[in-house]
């Protein structure tokens, strides 16, 4: 059974940081290229950060660049985010994803919330 479980989510101020987690299970966690996406209230999933399966190469939105850093621990199947600078306009819902050669997996997410 496939799980991709996010965590970390919560209400942080303007400047702050979070660490967001997601916890893979019943899948090769190595083979699947991971990434991070959000949902704001009333507005379209969008694509924050991924990292490669292989190589551990990395990809962010414009407007995370030098903010947020995706990173993957395969010994520990986890995908972690590091957010910082925290603006409000980042309050979402985080979802994790794995993609694979033939499958794409979803977390449930986890709700960041950035206001004072």
């Amino acid at each position: 059974q496939v799980q991709l479980v996010e965590s970390g989510g919560g209400l942080v101020q303007p400047g702050g940081s979070l660490r967001l987690s997601c916890a893979a299970s019943g899948f090769t966690f190595s083979n699947y290229a991971m990434s991070w996406y959000r949902q704001a209230p009333g507005k379209e999933r969008e694509f924050v950060a991924a990292i490669t399966s292989s190589s551990g190469s990395t990809n962010y939105a414009d407007s995370m660049k030098g903010r947020f850093t995706i990173s993957r621990d395969t010994s520990k199947n986890m995908l972690s985010l590091q957010m910082n600078s925290l603006k409000p306009e980042d309050t979402a819902v985080y979802y994790c994803r794995a993609r694979g050669p033939y499958y794409v997996y979803w977390g449930k997410g986890t709700l960041v919330t950035v206001s004072s």
